[in-house]
């Protein structure tokens, strides 16, 4: 079976998507136009904004419905990053808090897409 390597955000304006995931992924797009962004990440994993009001067949909903995920190592860098986004004025929906699988928060894009950030509670993961 074939595995996805690329997902798609339909958002409102590329150009502003843009520069708020340059900033999240400390790197520049490889593709830019006005109507879509592309970025190619670590592993290959490209992810795609295409602006909601030309991409065909038209985009039935908005951002909120699902959650991009970054794994961190530790509870410190979960924290860490929560403190870096939250001085560059990222929303936070979710503070940093400890969750059956570990600590995690999430934050959301200028389209209210959800970005979560967790770092696996190895001893909670095995319990029964």
């Amino acid at each position: 079976m074939r595995s996805p390597n690329f997902i798609i955000l339909y958002v409102d304006s590329p150009e502003t998507s843009s520069a708020f995931y340059a900033g999240v992924f400390g790197r520049q797009p490889v593709e830019a136009s006005p109507t879509f962004v592309m970025f190619v990440l670590d592993g290959g994993f490209k992810l795609g904004l295409w602006s909601r009001h030309t991409a065909q067949p038209a985009a039935a909903t908005a951002g909120g419905g699902s959650e991009i995920v970054f794994a961190l190592d530790t509870p410190d860098a979960v924290d860490a990053t929560h403190a870096e986004w939250s001085s560059r004025g990222l929303k936070i929906l979710q503070a940093p808090a400890e969750m059956d699988f570990g600590r995690t928060f999430v934050a959301l894009d200028p389209d209210n897409h959800r970005l979560r950030v967790y770092c696996l509670d190895q001893a909670a993961t095995a319990r029964p």
